[in-house]
């Protein structure tokens, strides 16, 4: 078993931290060396196993993730912008395979991790899995065959703890249609709309996001022209999809060069 990639999990209490957790755990391909939490967390000093209503796993929650990160081949985060950025550099000095879940990044944000680059192997994507990567292939090409007239709509569902909007997957698709379009999104895109907006721009990418209930994700690309619509569709059931896809970018990077990568790389698509 210690010859297995250790694999360290951050925001261990949230909903996909024990998720990673319990999806590390189970496999035979990797072992759980570590759990980092926020200072001041409940958790902290407490077992995992335990802390998580089960029986001790002899992993103990620390908020000290350069602890945590010494022992361990790959880091999977799944945590908040700012947590993220301090958590790259880390993982930069320890050479660790780094896999990034994290929403709501910025281009600040995502600009940080190009030193970390230099360093170690980066796993970044909007969304982990098979499904929503072959979505994003399938909307790029769409987008390339058909042009400005038809409006492009991105419209996302989640549960109602998500705390931003629109999703990381969402915004992953949304480049990929103002990639198959040959335009830039940050220019194109309009989300938000309230009251009177006014016609939409011509040749724009719109977002709509939905929040309620226990949704896990849901992603509709909608092509509308004149009499016409296609939409392309990806629901997920399932948070474990996201998990299991994490792992795999964890297990994929060991034997890669320091760089950036996402999960387009992982799958081979």
């Amino acid at each position: 078993m210690s010859d297995l990639p250790g694999i360290v999990i951050t925001g261990a209490s949230g909903r996909m931290g024990q998720m990673l957790i319990r999806t590390v755990t189970e496999s035979d391909k990797a072992r759980l060396v570590g759990a980092v939490e926020r200072t001041g967390h409940d958790w902290i000093g407490k077992d995992l196993g335990e802390a998580m209503g089960g029986a001790p796993s002899g992993v103990i929650v620390t908020d000290d993730p350069l602890e945590a990160f010494s022992g361990a081949q790959a880091v999977i985060d799944f945590t908040a912008p700012a947590a993220t950025r301090e958590f790259a550099k880390i993982a930069a000095q320890a050479r660790l395979t780094h896999v990034i879940g994290t929403t709501g990044m910025d281009e600040d944000d995502i600009a940080a991790l190009k030193p970390c680059a230099r360093h170690a192997v980066i796993v970044r994507a909007g969304n982990m899995s098979l499904g929503v990567n072959l979505l994003t292939l399938l909307t790029k090409k769409v987008a390339a065959a058909l042009d400005a007239d038809w409006d492009i709509e991105v419209i996302e569902a989640h549960h109602n703890k998500k705390v931003d909007a629109p999703s990381g997957t969402a915004l992953m698709l949304g480049e990929a249609a103002a990639e198959g379009r040959g335009i830039s999104l940050a220019e194109n895109r309009e989300s938000g709309r309230d009251g009177i907006t006014g016609a939409r721009k011509h040749g724009a990418i719109g977002f709509s996001a939905i929040r309620g209930g226990d949704i896990v994700g849901e992603h509709d690309v909608l092509f509308a022209g004149m009499g016409e619509r296609i939409i392309l569709r990806h629901v997920a059931t399932d948070r474990a999809i996201f998990a299991r896809g994490a792992l795999k970018a964890a297990l994929w990077g060991q034997d890669k060069a320091p760089g950036e990568y996402d999960m387009m790389d992982v799958l081979g698509l």
